[in-house]
């Protein structure tokens, strides 16, 4: 775990950004912690999913993402960068009004305020756990993963010039959660926040 303080977070709005690639429980763990503290709970994926939704697609089951359909819609993003904007906008105005957390590849780094947390997580790990939450064997999810994380990542780097899942200098927190269970994943943030964010 690398950790690196604070000095004026309690006295700014609440910002969180949880991020990790897919597979790293970074949902998971985000849904947990807005129910936690109160906080409202907005995530990157959904919107992209409703943006999806609008443009005929059906993102409805689970594994969407990694599925021929999630792929290909994946694609259709890349030729058209405003579809990334138009939630990455979406975001930052929520983030504004503070009070939130938020489950985003993107506003680590385009947010220069909040709490920021990296979920990091092994190819494998994660592959095994994207195979059990969609049925799917570890050979598949890998395969699926590794062909989305590389079109996802030359997506931002084209829009944004960060590289997502190499470049770490916005985290505040790293925590390595491969041999760590979900409620350990949560009970960890728990002990930081309340020390860094929620002065408790």
């Amino acid at each position: 775990m690398l950790l690196v303080g604070l000095s004026k977070m309690a006295r700014e709005p609440i910002i969180i950004c949880v991020c990790g690639m897919a597979g790293s429980g970074k949902s998971t763990v985000a849904k947990k912690l807005a129910e936690r503290y109160g906080l409202k709970y907005y995530s990157g994926g959904d919107a992209l999913r409703a943006l999806a939704i609008e443009k005929g697609y059906k993102p409805l089951e689970k594994g969407w993402w990694e599925s021929q359909e999630g792929l290909a819609f994946l694609e259709n993003r890349g030729k058209n960068p405003e579809f990334d904007r138009t939630v990455d906008e979406k975001l930052l105005k929520v983030a504004e009004q503070g009070n939130v957390i938020l489950d985003s590849w993107t506003m680590p780094w385009l947010l220069k305020k909040g709490f920021k947390i990296w979920l990091e997580a092994s190819p494998r790990k994660r592959a095994e756990r994207v195979a059990k939450r969609d049925g799917i064997s570890v050979k598949k999810a890998l395969e699926a993963l590794k062909s989305k994380e590389e079109k996802t990542k030359a997506i931002y780097k084209r829009l944004y010039g960060f590289s997502l899942g190499e470049d770490f200098t916005p985290f505040h927190l790293i925590l390595d959660t491969d041999n760590l269970t979900a409620e350990e994943v949560f009970q960890t943030l728990i002990s930081v926040l309340d020390r860094m964010v929620f002065n408790k």
